[in-house]
């Protein structure tokens, strides 16, 4: 075995490996996040105090709804400006009224977009695919042209994908179209908040000024 075979074939099988990897769907979302933030300059729109509070819902909701529902339900809770977006399925429409009671009742929810399926919990690998078609469509953000993928919240059920995020009209539409053409897309909900493009253009100053201050 000469010097260049000893040097190449590790060379081979690493970046073999790395295709692997990158081929392997719990990698997609860690792939799509750094490019994200590698390559985008507008941060998140919200403001710090949303973003801690939308966590505290989040929390919250995640730990009350599971002793509602029990083993009759499985209830996704994703919280964007206060926003609350309830997907998953429930039992019947009294339990989907309470698990809408339960959220409303947490403490800064300004408003619940209550789109739970009155059906048998979904499966593993209907959950896996989600999670794949999520990914998807963040990679879809990020290859196209006028989005910042980073200020639009993705969230896939049963082939669902939910939009979120303080955007334009302009930003919105595109955002629908381009998550509209990803394989396995069965449908797509808009569930923004829109701003002005003058709010937009305010909020890409002031994250330019930023990057360049850090």
């Amino acid at each position: 075995m000469n010097k260049w075979t000893r040097i190449t074939r590790p060379l081979a099988a690493t970046i073999l490996c790395g295709v692997v990897v990158a081929s392997l769907q719990g990698c997609v979302e860690m792939a799509v996040g750094s490019a994200v933030v590698g390559t985008l300059s507008a941060t998140d729109r919200r403001t710090f105090g949303a973003q801690t509070e939308d966590k505290a819902i989040v929390f919250k909701g995640e730990t009350r709804i599971p002793n509602l529902v029990g083993n009759a339900g499985h209830v996704n809770v994703t919280s964007f400006n206060r926003k609350v977006l309830l997907t998953g399925e429930v039992r019947d429409e009294a339990m989907k009224a309470a698990v809408e009671r339960e959220v409303g009742a947490i403490e800064g929810v300004q408003s619940i977009v209550n789109d739970l399926e009155i059906a048998g919990t979904s499966s593993f690998t209907s959950r896996s695919n989600d999670s794949l078609i999520t990914g998807k469509v963040k990679a879809a953000f990020v290859d196209a042209r006028d989005l910042y993928a980073n200020s639009i919240k993705v969230v896939t059920e049963r082939g669902i994908v939910y939009l979120m995020g303080r955007v334009t009209q302009r930003e919105g539409q595109l955002a629908g179209q381009v998550a509209s053409g990803v394989n396995g897309v069965q449908k797509v909900v808009k569930v923004f908040e829109y701003i002005s493009d003058d709010e937009f253009r305010q909020m890409t100053k002031s994250s330019d000024s930023q990057s360049i201050k850090q």
